[in-house]
């Protein structure tokens, strides 16, 4: 696993559990608005050892903390991320995914193997403006099925968009509201700048 940051301890990430977070380095996504765009470039320098030092601080407050949150970047571009996960549950910790979405077999697989305990998915913007927000040509169709596969997954989990004026309109947030599969949260994040 490429691991860009590790935050200790937080208690509004993770729904209803204390948990840790780690930060995938990479993203096949260049939003305008992204706050980790250090995160974007899976060339930089990465410490071999990062892995072994979550997994050995997940272990050592098991008791404490009650899950580990996988944000980024974008995790599903890990090619590990099933193997690392796997090594979080055998501790016994729940695991919550943030994605972009633009990987629907990678979801697929980490829900037929119930690696996962709770999901929360970026929904960028009605499908028209969606390049325009990502800064790069995106599949609709594997941000479509990997809503479905989300909503119908039965695990806790919430969709969110942040509302970025520069480029998204209240009309645009409507269009996206009516994405979104029926019974699903969804969150609205005001943008806000650094």
């Amino acid at each position: 696993m490429l691991i860009g940051g590790f935050q200790s301890f937080t208690l509004s990430d993770f729904p209803g559990k204390p948990a840790a977070i780690i930060f995938t380095q990479g993203c096949n996504f260049k939003c305008p608005y992204c706050h980790n765009q250090h995160l974007w470039s899976r060339s930089v320098q990465h410490s071999p050892h990062m892995e072994e030092g979550v997994l050995s601080f997940m272990e050592k407050y098991t008791g404490m903390l009650e899950g580990l949150v996988i944000t980024g970047g974008e995790p599903t571009l890990q090619p590990d991320l099933m193997r690392f996960v796997s090594e979080i549950k055998a501790l016994g910790f729940a695991v919550k995914l943030d994605t972009n979405g633009s990987d629907p077999q990678c979801l697929l697989e980490l829900l037929e193997n119930n690696l996962i305990d709770y999901i929360a998915m970026d929904v960028k913007a009605p499908c028209k403006k969606y390049d325009q927000l990502c800064g790069t040509a995106v599949d609709i169709a594997c941000i479509r099925d990997s809503m479905d596969l989300i909503g119908s997954s039965g695990l806790p989990h919430h969709f969110r968009t942040t509302y970025y004026p520069a480029l998204l309109g209240e009309e645009d947030i409507q269009v996206v509201k009516k994405m979104i599969p029926e019974g699903s949260r969804y969150v609205v994040q005001q943008y806000i700048p650094v």
